[in-house]
């Protein structure tokens, strides 16, 4: 089992940059796809980015496309998204997750086994 714990999340203006981490304890983080979620108050949950195993294949969500940028460092245990140009409606709750049994980058998170708590971003204008 692994667990993850998310941080720098945090208060930046619209059009700023913000780099959110999760850092995976228990096992080793190359085992997992890893991915970002984010909900934001009264919405639902809703797909970010993604990494597979091997750290080359990414997928990201329409909305973050040319904006944020998804990495992981598996000799950390951590995986980072760093999103850049942020606007208001990116404001939400991010957390990251674990899926142990696929090999690729994905956006389905009912595959994924384990989730962190969250980190607060907020984007003001």
């Amino acid at each position: 089992q692994v667990q993850l714990v998310e941080s720098g999340g945090g208060l930046v203006q619209a059009g700023g940059s913000l780099r959110v981490s999760c850092e995976a304890s228990g096992r080793t983080l190359s085992d997992y796809t890893m991915g970002w979620f984010r909900q934001a108050p009264g919405k639902e949950r809703e797909f970010v980015a993604s990494v597979g195993k091997n750290g080359v294949d990414k997928y990201y969500a329409d909305s973050v496309k040319g904006r944020f940028t998804i990495s992981r460092d598996n000799t950390k245990n951590t995986v980072y998204l760093q999103m850049n140009s942020l606007k208001l409606e990116d404001t939400a709750v991010y957390s990251c997750a674990a899926d142990q049994h696929t090999e690729v980058a994905h956006r389905i998170g009912g595959l994924y086994d384990y989730w962190g708590q969250g980190t607060q971003v907020t984007v003001s204008s």
